[in-house]
């Protein structure tokens, strides 16, 4: 998708949901807790702020992972999904070398199984969860959505994830997983910690969006669009791909409006198959 058709683009939805902006009033909760404890022992960044709308029923939320290599960052709402007519619940999770592998995957899947439990008495829907994030937040999500067995500790079927929007995430293996094995970074690996590993048919709907191959870190590309491939191979009718011509890794805040558009692809092919 070129740069010039994403500006246009992005231009039209902000424009059609300015009055949604206008009308519907929205909440801001910080530092919820989601879990005391992961198998690391006591987890000190396990919260997540919540911003969701008020007066809007059985709204459709969006899990936001931070990026920072499983080193670094912090929680955040990106301004480009605020006043969209949804909610955005972003988490913190542990991170190396704190903790190692795969501590920060089942945090992050005690997030998410958190917004499935508790999402409702803000009024959003359970069954209109999107998992998303960028870069290694895009690599939690991806890990979480298709291999269920993180989500199974808290009794929740990733299938029920209404979409994967995953951007500019590692479909290896996280070069931070290798580097605790003492694996150089230009060495790739594909395991169980590898969401390439764990392709499947019957997968919630996948939306893969990452920078220009030219300008993305490493291979960042080519990883997703093997994961594109094989995710149709395996089956999967609902894996898309698109590259965002012109911009680098850092292709977040031109990328937050299709991350809006999928929820409501998703969301209006389930009214059409009703």
């Amino acid at each position: 998708m070129k740069r010039s058709l994403l500006l246009i683009f992005s231009l039209i939805l902000i424009g059609s949901t300015v009055g949604l902006a206008q009308e519907t009033q929205y909440e801001f909760i910080q530092d919820q807790t989601y879990s005391t404890e992961n198998s690391a022992g006591e987890c000190t960044r396990c919260v997540l702020d919540i911003y969701y709308p008020k007066d809007i029923d059985d709204f459709a939320t969006v899990i936001w992972f931070h990026g920072g290599g499983l080193t670094g960052g912090n929680k955040e709402i990106p301004e480009g999904l605020k006043n969209r007519g949804v909610a955005v619940v972003a988490p913190n999770y542990s991170l190396y070398p704190k903790v190692k592998a795969p501590v920060y995957i089942e945090d992050a899947a005690a997030a998410v199984a958190w917004v499935f439990n508790h999402i409702d008495e803000f009024g959003g829907s359970a069954e209109k969860i999107f998992i998303s994030g960028h870069s290694a937040g895009g690599y939690l999500a991806s890990m979480i959505g298709l291999d269920k067995r993180w989500l199974a500790a808290f009794e929740i079927d990733a299938n029920d994830i209404a979409g994967l929007i995953p951007l500019s995430g590692h479909t290896i293996t996280h070069f931070t997983v290798r580097e605790e094995r003492g694996i150089p970074g230009t060495q790739p690996i594909v395991d169980d910690l590898a969401p390439l590993f764990h392709v499947r048919a019957d997968a919630p709907p996948l939306l893969l969006i990452t920078g220009d191959r030219e300008l993305e870190m490493l291979g960042r590309y080519e990883e997703n669009a093997y994961l594109y491939r094989m995710m149709l191979v395996a089956g999967h009718n609902d894996t898309r791909i698109m590259e965002m011509d012109g911009y680098n890794h850092g292709m977040v805040y031109p990328a937050l409006p299709l991350i809006i558009n999928e929820i409501h692809r998703v969301l209006n092919n389930r009214k059409s198959a009703d």
